[in-house]
């Protein structure tokens, strides 16, 4: 009997299947999406593409793009397709990298999931900028996670969609500098936080040239809102006056009128509410702001700490109310009359389906942190000798620093909470988890994980079951008593 040998599959082979069943759910996500959701940001950005005057309370390099995509086609439609492509692509070029069919399929599941898919059809440049991260991350990783070199184009094309990442949020930098160190082929440890920490500065430094010198948009003032915000929220905390530049009139003003929301910065920035109160203060320069603010600092440093710790919580949706606002995707455009449409009717139950999920401990950016940290740990705990399974390693590590930076940045700047703002950490665990070689936990590992995962959940839902249901229209937020999770009184 004559048995025939079947050759190995090439390399090319086995990478062929993720890349197809990845254009295929790009081309379902278009034909079911189109042509994506449209925000209150939406909105305004397209109101600045028809009238050609950029400012940068949006992102200068967003509406740069889409003026040049503008006459492709109409409306959102072809910033929805970049997004839409970018994000497949690289999701795609991961789990093609990736050995064992699970691993390939758990990338591409975690992509379609509807949490992540359901914010990633909202033109947004939340959405935007994990397209364009995963998307440079997946062309340099695919030949990485092979044990080759990148070619020049590869990185080039990669290197070209991080800065775009990076343009796109004023803290992006925390999320993308350990990951493109963690990319580039420079060795140890020391050498990727030098460069962590010299992409950081470059990118803190000029972007501001970027967006007004090189782009040409005018000042908003949108850098005066993070002083602002933790001035108020010092001040209301301790009657500083001095330190804050606030009258203790005031003060007293801020807190009758609930001018100090952990969950956003609104209400002190809406004209009708509480906009008059901090008028004085919003006259001062952005510099002498955040002098005023580091003097308050260092003068409150636990009327700060509350401050920055209340929104941190509500930012993480950990102990909070039931029905917090901002973590369901859209299922309808934000009334608009610059002619966004909304995509059809089918697309509506997979946004409850969304909806539904971020309302569970899935939709709690607390517990993807606690999960990075736990994987970085067992990563961490245990070395590969193998060059591939390095590889592996490294990028997960990578990953996972960026979600674990993100999500520490909220500690010092952040003015909103909207669910949104995570998702890129939340993505990059569960991508780093699938990338990642599989780590022997052992039975301490477990009992670990177990302590960690019932500190997270059970004070969320029991803070979610004894306090009263959050707001649930934008007016009421504004004039939302949140002194239960606010820590306002002294």
């Amino acid at each position: 009997m004559i048995r025939a040998v079947m050759p190995p599959a090439s390399a090319a082979s086995l990478a062929r299947p993720p890349l197809i069943a990845a254009a295929l759910l790009a081309l379902a996500t278009l034909l079911v999406f189109a042509p994506g959701y449209a925000q209150y940001d939406t909105v305004s950005q397209f109101g600045q593409v028809l009238s050609g005057a950029f400012d940068d309370w949006h992102p200068p390099a967003m509406v740069q793009l889409w003026t040049w995509l503008h006459p492709l086609g109409r409306g959102t439609t072809p910033m929805f397709a970049v997004q839409v492509v970018l994000y497949w692509a690289g999701l795609g070029l991961i789990a093609a990298a990736l050995p064992g069919r699970r691993r390939q399929a758990g990338v591409l599941a975690l992509g379609a999931s509807p949490l992540f898919l359901g914010w990633q059809v909202v033109v947004l440049k939340d959405a935007q900028m994990i397209a364009a991260a995963i998307a440079a991350t997946g062309l340099v990783a695919a030949f990485q996670l092979r044990g080759r070199a990148a070619p020049i184009a590869a990185v080039a094309s990669a290197a070209l969609l991080f800065l775009y990442a990076l343009l796109l949020r004023a803290n992006a930098v925390f999320a993308l500098a350990p990951l493109i160190a963690a990319l580039t082929p420079i060795g140890g440890i020391v050498r990727r936080v030098a460069v962590t920490v010299a992409i950081t500065a470059a990118v803190l430094a000029g972007s501001q040239t970027i967006n007004h010198r090189v782009i040409g948009s005018a000042q908003s003032g949108v850098e005066k809102t993070q002083p602002l915000f933790d001035l108020a929220g010092i001040a209301a905390r301790s009657d500083a006056t001095s330190d804050t530049g606030l009258l203790p009139s005031q003060v007293a003003q801020l807190r009758q009128r609930r001018c100090v929301s952990p969950f956003f910065w609104d209400p002190l920035g809406e004209p009708s509410h509480c906009a008059d109160v901090i008028a004085l203060l919003n006259a001062l320069p952005s510099r002498q702001l955040y002098v005023r603010l580091a003097s308050a600092v260092l003068h409150h440093p636990l009327a700060y700490a509350r401050q920055r710790l209340s929104h941190w919580n509500v930012t993480e949706r950990w102990m909070v109310p039931a029905g917090m606002p901002s973590d369901a995707p859209p299922t309808d455009d934000e009334p608009n009359d610059v002619g966004l449409a909304p995509p059809g009717r089918i697309a509506a139950p997979w946004q409850r389906l969304a909806a539904a999920l971020a309302a569970t401990p899935l939709g709690w950016p607390i517990a993807w942190l606690a999960a990075a940290v736990l994987l970085a740990w067992a990563i961490v705990l245990k070395p590969d000798a193998t060059p591939i399974g390095s590889t592996r390693r490294r990028l997960a590590l990578g990953l996972l620093a960026s979600a674990i930076a993100l999500e520490a940045s909220f500690l010092f700047v952040s003015i909103a909470s909207d669910l949104r703002y995570h998702l890129w950490p939340m993505l990059a665990t569960g991508v780093a988890a699938l990338v990642a070689p599989r780590p022997e936990i052992g039975r301490r590992g477990v009992v670990i994980a177990c302590i960690v995962a019932s500190a997270v959940i059970l004070p969320g839902v029991a803070a979610r079951t004894l306090l009263p249901v959050a707001p649930a229209t934008y007016q009421a937020m504004l004039r939302w008593d949140a002194g239960a999770i606010a820590l306002l009184n002294n």
